[in-house]
């Protein structure tokens, strides 16, 4: 299946982050910190003495003050910004350096992530490509085989392209018969990608790149002369990492040719702010073009006849309402996975000559259970669902009706299944919290199963505990949540704790893997994932619930679940840890606003802190789907201030001990929002406990980031976890 890297809904789930700061020249000019003075909090911290500015901004008559505006300048750009950055960091390390278990749990992360890990294979012609690590490598290495037996061998190994790591294999896209791969390459953790064509069995690479290309994947064209993508216009010299991304196009590039010669196919200009990406159907016939105003599930479909590129395009669907991603094609007959008329989602086929919804054919109904994703395999359809955020997979006749339902080996989440439409041949991964992912080799006509990968760990998975409970949250809504442990590990009214939560943008969080999640369980603490409105583990009511005027729910439900723990005789709030990153990032600042006394520590990473701003740097124009537009919309602007992380810190009140993490060069979260936020936390005479921040450097908002790297972080923000929820580790833990 010519399928582009990114389907529509995954492409949602990406488009988070940054644009140009609105910079007042006079306030910045006095706004340049003495990195040598200090502020001392009443606990005795050193922390930066930082500028304080006098900026007002006027949001619908009202002022608004921001005293920290200067932060939200481009590290890579400022000499102010850059100072302030290495103050902080000198700060958080020296008290990282006096926690004495931190060693102890690097060394213990070190030794669970040394295990070699696989990604799902992806087939073309007879070829597998896929994904390695044989533990420690700071990137994944790329590997092809020729056939089921034979002998893997290396196609690229980005631990060669640079000397720090962080330069990363960002995605890869066979043609039809795997003789050439299209690769993308990121570099620092930007969402920014490179492109470059691959000879599959010579290794030569084409001289010609694609830059300045971001949130697209890429399709083959039929015969395999080149591939369709999308990219944004280059960015004016200084914009690259916070200008707003707008004007996506898809384009033709024909390999050998310059990208100055590719072919522009599909534009919207009376629609800048439209985002386009195009997948040419399985015959090759038709390129599908999907647009999209944001990150909701809403699109266009418009279909361009490739045997003759001058003709019109033909519009599909119309009006963003829906979401409508594209499962297979057979002819002239088109599967999409829809959530018109069925907010759980359903499945139907269009005639593309006549496509008006009447005479849609439904292939699979709406169930009770969450449609999450579908692929056209072997002539059937493989459809995921979600069972309570546990994943559960049924197969459907392409004339309707259930063809089957795969056995899954337990709580998790199995994903995957893609393949070509008339090969029975797909693979899958399933993993759950404490079992890393196994890949499976599934034969849709015949129904079996085999392990194509399974990885050998250094830990024992049968140690750990997982299950799901229920609980009600302010409004009396019934949350699940996953408590995972290891083997012992019971209610004692004193566990320290830690709870993750995210609930938003239609994502669900799912139990699935994570070795950083284990390590936590390793050093003896509990594991919790409160599944909360605003995600997507219950289809378009649960994600309502918990965006635009009804975000308070999300925290509504995150504090519930933590006062779930506690009432239930699994901790206290002294023992009580939280965690969330991006869009968690946010939950965790307004979480412990609300609820100061609630938690022992928390940990928002890379999050969204100012809610008056975010869409003032580059995607993130595109979160108003979620949280409003404040700058246009008085009531968002209300909704917004009232929870805002940074606009809502109480002076004088003792909040729980708080380690922020972002990176210096994050363009999908611009780093001034945990900046600015970390800096007023700090000027907030905010109780005893330590209020810090840890500032990577040469990453970005996840992706990509090496495994070093990753390894430091999470020793320093479960050493951190341990010391302020009172977690102490097993004699000799750690070696």
């Amino acid at each position: 299946m010519r399928a582009l890297a990114l389907t529509a809904s995954a492409l949602a789930s990406l488009l988070a982050a940054c644009g140009p700061a609105e910079t007042d020249t006079a306030a910045t000019a006095a706004a340049a910190p003495d990195s040598g003075a200090i502020a001392v909090s009443s606990a005795g911290y050193a922390y930066p003495n930082t500028a304080v500015v006098e900026h007002i901004d006027l949001y619908h008559g009202r002022e608004v003050a921001d005293p920290y505006r200067w932060l939200e300048q481009d590290v890579r750009e400022s000499d102010e910004v850059r100072e302030w950055v290495t103050a902080e960091n000198n700060v958080t390390n020296a008290y990282l350096e006096t926690l004495g278990q931190r060693d102890a749990i690097k060394a213990r992360l070190t030794e669970l992530w040394n295990y070699e890990r696989f990604t799902i294979p992806e087939k073309a012609g007879e070829r597998y490509f896929f994904r390695r690590n044989d533990g420690l490598q700071n990137q994944s290495v790329l590997f092809v085989q020729d056939g089921l037996d034979g002998e893997p061998r290396v196609l690229l190994d980005p631990n060669t392209w640079s000397d720090d790591g962080a330069t990363a294999l960002a995605g890869f896209w066979p043609n039809e018969d795997g003789s050439k791969i299209v690769y993308s390459i990121q570099d620092g953790g930007s969402d920014w990608r490179t492109l470059r064509v691959l000879d599959v069995a010579t290794g030569d690479l084409d001289p010609n790149g694609v830059d300045w290309v971001k949130f697209s994947g890429v399709s083959w064209a039929e015969g395999g002369y080149g591939f369709f993508y999308s990219r944004y216009p280059e960015p004016a010299e200084g914009s690259e990492f916070q200008g707003l991304n707008f004007d996506q196009k898809v384009y033709f590039h024909t390999l050998g040719e310059p990208q100055a010669n590719d072919r522009l196919v599909y534009e919207r200009p009376d629609h800048p702010d439209h985002s386009l990406g195009g997948r040419v159907t399985d015959d090759g016939r038709h390129l599908l073009v999907t647009a999209s105003k944001g990150t909701d599930a809403r699109y266009e479909l418009v279909l361009i006849d490739l045997e003759d590129w001058e003709k019109d395009p033909v519009t599909l669907v119309s009006g963003f309402e829906h979401e409508y991603s594209l499962v297979g094609d057979d002819g002239d007959s088109f599967y999409f996975r829809t959530n018109r008329d069925a907010p759980k989602g359903r499945i139907v086929a269009m005639d593309v000559n006549d496509p008006a919804p009447e005479n849609w054919r439904e292939i699979a109904a709406e169930r009770e259970t969450t449609l999450r994703d579908a692929d056209l395999v072997g002539g059937k359809i493989i459809a995921e669902y979600l069972e309570d955020a546990k994943s559960k997979v049924v197969l459907y006749a392409t004339e309707g009706g259930v063809d089957g339902e795969l056995s899954l080996p337990g709580i998790g989440v199995a994903s995957g299944f893609e393949g070509e439409a008339d090969d029975p041949e797909t693979f899958y991964s399933f993993s759950s919290i404490a079992t890393p992912p196994t890949i499976f080799r599934f034969n849709v006509a015949s129904g079996d199963t085999e392990t194509f990968k399974a990885p050998e760990v250094p830990f024992d998975p049968a140690d750990y505990v997982v299950e799901q409970v229920f609980y009600t949250s302010k409004d009396l809504t019934r949350i699940p949540m996953f408590i995972a442990r290891k083997k012992g590990v019971e209610p004692t009214g004193d566990r320290p704790t830690l709870l993750y939560g995210y609930g938003g943008f239609d994502i669900a969080i799912l139990p699935s893997f994570d070795v950083s999640r284990l390590a936590w369980m390793d050093m003896g603490g509990v594991y919790a994932i409160a599944n909360l409105r605003g995600g997507g583990e219950y289809g378009a009511a649960w994600h309502d619930a918990g965006r635009l005027a009804n975000k308070q729910n999300v925290f509504d439900d995150f504090a519930a679940a933590g006062a779930y723990l506690i009432y239930n005789g699994w901790t206290s709030p002294e023992h009580l840890g939280i965690y969330g990153r991006s869009n968690g990032g946010l939950l965790v600042g307004a979480v412990i606003n609300q609820n100061p006394d609630l938690f022992a520590a928390a940990l928002p990473a890379v999050g969204v802190m100012d809610m008056l701003r975010f869409n003032q740097f580059t995607a993130g124009r595109f979160w108003t789907d979620d949280y409003g537009d404040p700058t246009a919309n008085e009531a968002d602007f209300e909704v917004n201030l009232a929870y805002s992380p940074y606009h809502n810190i109480t002076h004088g009140e003792d909040y729980p001990a708080v380690l922020a993490t972002t990176a210096d060069t994050d363009d999908r979260v611009v780093p001034g929002h945990s900046f600015k936020y970390i800096a007023r936390l700090q000027a907030a005479d905010a109780g005893d406990a330590p209020h810090l921040i840890r500032i990577e450097t040469r990453a970005g908002h996840g992706s990509g980031k090496p495994t070093e790297k990753l390894i430091e972080e999470y020793a320093d923000m479960w050493a951190f976890l341990a010391e302020h929820t009172g977690l102490e580790l097993p004699e000799g833990y750690g070696g």
